[in-house]
């Protein structure tokens, strides 16, 4: 058996070699040629799995390490009988905790406090679910919006345009499919506060950056529409600006990698069941006052700095990501 991997997931090495045959190469560089007799691929978002790479190869497996899966063409895999799986809710905490980084810092910034403030959560799945929750413990009036959601479960989540229509923070947590793609646009912000914040740590293309650039209202963005080359204008301008880091702690990169190796042992019937980075020790989730938020988030993290660092070298965009020191999660 052989499997093409990422070598940019995290502790993966030596975990499959004892089964497989396994070459490890940057994402960006995965080709038609180097999966041709392969059984199995172990990516990222940085490869895109279509017809262009997988037409004759012999891939019956396709396992990202990411919460996302815009980068595979689903129906083009599934009609040829390719499983894919993701890593959904890997990373969940990790964003949390740069959600709180975020708020903590535009509440000292622009001298707020949650019960002053409107907090519009688009997508509540993984991640939007644990923002809402701890947002709502932190103070805010938080609006939930998530249709998909609503037509199955009548949650009593709120239409997209009210949410923003009374938002002062307007959070993005969708996936990115045709519905999401670019639903914050030009008519969406012109409904919107003046002074308003939109806040997107999904995926680039939900947020119409020309259409934000052009409207009036604050920003801070870790993902970017044309990744690795985020928009001058919006970069420039960002209250805060992160390099596609949001997931990216300790724990969630164990989760990442463990969910997947969870699923090649399942497809291929190896021996793995329960493994997890020895190295690492698994996060401990927790209730966390906006208090405590306040005085530790910045020792934890450091928002800030990581903000200037991409602003001052953002040709430095894929290295910041490749090279990233995880951070650790503590709520």
């Amino acid at each position: 058996m052989k499997i093409i991997a990422d070598s940019a997931i995290p502790f993966l090495e030596g975990v499959l070699e004892p089964y497989a045959e396994v070459r490890y190469l940057p994402g960006r560089s995965i080709a038609a040629d180097d999966v041709r007799d392969a059984d199995a691929l172990v990516i990222r978002t940085r490869t895109r799995c279509d017809a262009s790479l997988l037409e004759g190869s012999r891939v019956r497996l396709i396992a990202t390490a990411t919460i996302g899966f815009d980068h595979i063409d689903l129906g083009w895999c599934a009609a040829r009988g390719i499983r894919v799986a993701t890593a959904a809710g890997c990373n969940a905490r990790g964003v949390l905790q740069w959600i709180g980084a975020v708020l903590v810092h535009l509440a000292h910034t622009q001298g707020w406090s949650p019960a002053e403030r409107t907090l519009g959560v688009v997508g509540v799945g993984h991640v939007g679910s644990l923002v809402r929750q701890y947002a709502e413990a932190w103070g805010f009036r938080v609006l939930a919006c998530d249709p998909p959601r609503e037509e199955r479960e009548h949650c009593g989540f709120l239409p997209l345009e009210q949410v923003a229509r009374e938002a002062d923070l307007l959070t993005f947590h969708t996936p990115l499919d045709a519905s999401t793609r670019h639903m914050a646009d030009a008519a969406l912000f012109r409904t919107m506060k003046p002074g308003a914040v939109v806040i997107n740590s999904s995926r680039g293309e939900v947020v119409d950056g020309e259409a934000l650039a052009a409207s009036g209202l604050q920003w801070v963005l870790d993902v970017w529409e044309h990744e690795p080359q985020p928009d001058a204008r919006l970069l420039d301008r960002a209250l805060l600006a992160t390099p596609h880091i949001a997931g990216y702690s300790l724990q969630g990169k164990a989760n990442a990698t463990a969910m997947t190796v969870a699923t090649l042992g399942r497809f291929f019937a190896l021996p793995l069941t329960g493994w997890y980075p020895p190295q690492v020790v698994p996060g401990t989730p927790r209730p966390i006052s906006w208090e405590e938020l306040c005085r530790t988030i910045g020792e934890a993290y450091d928002i800030e700095a990581e903000s200037r660092r991409l602003k001052e070298h953002p040709e430095d965009f894929e290295v910041l990501r490749d090279r990233y020191a995880y951070r650790k999660e503590y709520f």
